[in-house]
């Protein structure tokens, strides 16, 4: 006898149970399992002059490091094993007022192997609690009530002076990389208006005159469209930035939602190409490591951190 009346079960209450099932499956693989499932990203872009050897380069972004969080400093200070030619950090290294801590221990390992940073602001200002849907409107607001200081100065002088990486914020560098000349520049923070693209010419004609096949990289925090051109036009053979988590929460087989800058969500991840005033450049924006202390949650967007081979153009 079919069941009837009070005893029957509700269509919508059985989909309602469904996608609630579904919804805490989600949360729990996203909290508990992916933000731990730490990768490496390989790809490979052509940028470098003609009969150039290949350039290995490590990009780490926004480990936002909590003095806590044990196996992220494990699986970042594994990657020296990598023996990259060059380390490229974009920024947001710190996420809490003792992530140093954490930040030392995991990158320790590096010293000696040329590297270069920039800034997010998270370097600078330690992280705040935010409503998580307010992304889906745009950037994140750049003028938000004060937050807590973080010690910027010790970080640098961590970076510089004891593991010889080179501040790149608003100016530019040549170095020495695999016994190739290399130029880079970069920014500070564009997403809180840092960023000083003027002050990048007077920067890179202080280098001196260019050896014949030096290649030339551009470096960024937030990936924002005006950077990217800015860079594009200064000459960059290759971009990298970092900023967006590669959208930290995704759908599985579309991907990023939010990037939280004005990049193509398409482009808010990965190794793709940027091109401006028809000029083609490799751009690899990195979907970071880490997360805010205040969001601990990755889903369908492993924390990572990229080996990009430069090779040489055909």
């Amino acid at each position: 006898m079919p069941v009837t009346g009070s005893r029957a079960a509700h269509p919508a209450l059985i989909a309602l149970g469904a996608v609630g099932a579904a919804g805490a499956a989600a949360a729990v693989w996203g909290i508990g399992i992916e933000r731990y499932l730490f990768t490496v990203r390989e790809v490979a872009a052509s940028a470098l002059a003609p009969g150039s050897a290949p350039l290995r380069v490590l990009h780490i972004s926004d480990a936002h490091m909590a003095p806590w969080q044990h196996r992220k400093q494990d699986w970042l200070a594994s990657l020296a094993q990598l023996s990259p030619d060059l380390i490229v950090n974009t920024g947001d290294n710190l996420g809490h007022r003792d992530g140093l801590d954490g930040i030392r221990r995991a990158f320790e390992p590096f010293a000696g192997i040329p590297g270069v940073f920039v800034h997010g602001s998270n370097d600078v200002t330690a992280p705040s609690p935010r409503n998580p849907f307010l992304y889906f409107a745009g950037p994140s607001r750049k003028n938000r009530a004060p937050a807590p200081s973080l010690d910027t100065e010790a970080m640098d002088a961590f970076f510089t002076d004891e593991l010889g990486w080179t501040d790149l914020n608003n100016t530019a560098a040549r170095l020495s990389v695999g016994g190739r000349s290399l130029d880079l520049f970069g920014v500070d923070d564009a997403h809180r208006d840092w960023d000083r693209l003027d002050d990048l010419p007077a920067a890179l004609e202080k280098l001196g005159p260019r050896e014949e096949g030096t290649s030339v990289l551009g470096v960024t925090h937030a990936p924002y469209r005006r950077v990217l051109d800015g860079f594009v036009d200064l000459g960059a053979d290759a971009i990298l930035g970092g900023h967006t988590h590669g959208g930290q929460v995704c759908l599985p087989g579309y991907g990023a939602l939010v990037a939280n800058c004005d990049i193509p969500l398409k482009q808010a991840k990965g190794l793709s190409t940027w091109t401006h005033g028809g000029r083609p450049v490799p751009l690899n924006v990195s979907a970071g490591c880490g997360h805010s202390i205040y969001a601990p949650v990755r889903f369908a967007c492993r924390p990572e951190a990229t080996l990009l081979t430069l090779t040489a153009r055909g």
